[in-house]
């Protein structure tokens, strides 16, 4: 499925990425970023891993995440993640109902509980995944600059396509 397999790519580069750099690197704040490379990819990984438990438990909230500092010092944590996440992605059922509970207002711990499914949840993951790999690509280029990514690391497909009818209209 068009899904699975986009969302399969994203991981597999950001793990190609990370595979990569050193442990050093991986750790180091950026000045531009004001944060790591571990901690963008820890905050990224954390909402594909709200989407896994959610989906077990019908209920998703990526409020409740679980911060895992160690996803963000340790390479080999985040790439099993990514591997776990992945198997995750690969094994589901499409289309399965599932409710997603959010909370905006900073003075309240109540939640709205708004009807979602696993294909809408993953869309909204795979969109979050690529906004914080433009992120990353920044702070990559800064911190570990013998980084070497794909082109299209960090930019969504539409921009692709969008720059392909441009380049190919001149």
């Amino acid at each position: 499925m068009q899904l699975s397999r986009a969302a399969i790519t994203i991981l597999d580069q950001l793990s190609e990425a990370i595979e990569q750099i050193n442990e050093a690197d991986f750790c180091r704040p950026s000045v531009a970023l004001n944060a790591s490379i571990g901690q963008h990819l820890r905050h990224t990984l954390e909402f594909f891993i709200c989407l896994e438990q959610g989906y077990e438990q019908g209920i998703i909230n990526y409020d409740k995440r679980a911060h895992n500092k160690l996803m963000e010092i340790d390479k080999t944590i985040a790439l099993n993640a990514i591997r776990q996440i992945k198997e995750f992605i690969i094994n589901k059922q499409p289309g399965k109902a599932l409710k997603l509970e959010v909370g905006y207002l900073p003075d309240s711990d109540t939640f709205e509980t708004i009807n979602t499914n696993y294909h809408r949840e993953l869309v909204y993951n795979i969109e979050h995944a690529v906004h914080h790999m433009a992120i990353m690509k920044i702070g990559m280029k800064e911190v570990a600059d013998y980084l070497t990514v794909p082109a299209d690391f960090g930019i969504a497909v539409s921009t692709l396509r969008y720059k392909e009818t441009v380049e190919s209209a001149q």
